[in-house]
């Protein structure tokens, strides 16, 4: 287990003890004011209501509210004021919903109680989650290591390993090229770390640089993300939900194209293909198989219009794209997005980095079955085509939002209807 996962748990853990204290300390507050004891024979310090299921249900809402939030995405260098801010706002969050959950079917003797009951839950929930939290996230800055490098050329790309570092900084020479640095970027990224560069002064100018931990130092991180860390968490939230359901509610149409697909042509139904993946690491898609067998035994091969390597079968399902149902379940396993950059094979990205270096800046952020590429440009049939595909791919990424993701899916389920796949 990496340091990055056991820090995680350990947060999760420490929040998951905090809520059932909670819990517990509530209830039998909630005993003394609405009953008038604190201690009675018949309930050995246990309620009549509501206790048991809460029991359970309480700590596990509180942790999916705390993921949600973003506050497990980063479990090192925690800034202290937003560690605050999330425990404080999230507090606001369950108190409220646990508030009109349980307490609005208390009998009403007065009003005041009712504000009283809010704040007490208030005032545990933030502080007995806050305390451990800040305990921990000291600790961990006094014990651990957060391990920085600076590397100025490929040569010393090439040697670091994984979990040896955490952050990296490039600081090439000033007559090094544009792709020595993409090249650096791509040595990089399956290491799963941070990567900064020194930035020029049109980056500072721009507002491109930002100023992190490291000595005040402004760098540009490329690793950075547009979205918030909670819109990020939101985002692969709404990925597994929808994902499932989608599996759920469409099952009889799975099985449907599974025999068709199996009964019309030789060979399996389901088909799976190597892709490049987040962090550039590869994965294998799962898509209904629209070709016939072997049809790319020489060598990997871009469709094309009146493509003779596809079955009748399959013709249809690229057209309403029912052939990239399958890959919910690369969703689901987090291979991949509902909404992000169409993964390639390795063989075309190697061809597209020719005429593009900068591909590698899309492995910051997961796949997707749809984006702004695959909408716009729709299927590739030559490399420069892939390039334009790209293009609107960096656009995208460059301005990931929630609302961004919804327009995407609206656009796609349009071109869905218009067949308009190939």
């Amino acid at each position: 287990m990496t340091a990055h996962r056991k820090q995680q748990l350990t947060y999760i853990l420490a929040d998951l003890l905090s809520a059932e204290v909670v819990w517990l300390l509530f209830s039998l507050f909630r005993r003394l004011v609405n009953d008038g004891v604190m201690f009675g024979v018949d309930t050995i310090l246990i309620p009549v209501f509501n206790f048991y299921p809460p029991l359970i249900i309480y700590p596990l809402v509180c942790v999916v509210i705390y993921y949600l939030s973003g506050y497990y995405l980063r479990p090192f260098r925690k800034n202290a004021a937003k560690e605050f801010a999330t425990t404080f706002w999230s507090a606001v969050f369950i108190s409220l919903l646990f508030f009109f959950i349980i307490i609005i079917d208390d009998e009403v003797i007065n009003y005041e109680r009712y504000l009283i009951s809010l704040a007490v839950l208030f005032v545990l929930q933030f502080t007995i989650s806050y305390i451990p939290r800040f305990i921990i996230t000291r600790i961990s800055r006094k014990t651990a290591v957060y391990r920085t490098r600076t590397i100025h050329s490929i040569a010393e790309a090439n040697r670091i390993q994984k979990g040896m570092v955490e952050e990296v900084i490039i600081d090439l020479p000033k007559d090094s090229s544009e792709r020595t640095l993409y090249t650096i970027i791509n040595r990089l990224y399956p290491l799963n770390v941070e990567i900064s560069l020194l930035p020029r002064v049109y980056d500072i100018l721009t507002g491109a640089a930002r100023i992190v931990e490291i000595g005040g130092q402004p760098l540009v991180r490329i690793t950075e993300h547009k979205m918030s860390d909670a819109e990020l968490c939101i985002k692969r939230a709404a990925d597994i939900i929808l994902s499932l359901c989608v599996m759920v509610l469409l099952s009889p149409l799975y099985i449907l194209l599974y025999v068709l697909v199996y009964a019309t042509s030789k060979g399996q139904a389901i088909y799976r293909q190597e892709r490049i993946g987040l962090h550039g690491i590869p994965f294998h898609i799962l898509k209904f198989r629209t070709m016939y067998e072997d049809a790319e035994r020489k060598k990997p091969l871009l469709s094309q219009d009146n493509d003779p390597r596809i079955t009748r079968v399959g013709a249809f399902l690229r057209k309403y794209r029912l052939d990239e149902l399958p890959q919910m379940w690369n969703v689901l396993r987090g291979d991949m997005s509902l909404v992000g950059p169409r993964p390639e094979r390795a063989y075309f990205i190697r061809q597209i980095e020719q005429k593009a270096p900068y591909y590698c800046l899309l492995y910051k952020i997961r796949p997707g079955l749809t984006s702004w590429g695959p909408i716009k440009v729709g299927y590739t049939d030559t490399i420069d085509k892939m390039v334009e595909r790209l293009n609107y791919d960096i656009t995208y990424m460059e301005n990931m939002s929630l609302r961004l993701d919804l327009k995407i899916l609206f656009f796609t389920i349009g071109v869905i209807i218009d067949g308009k796949g190939k």
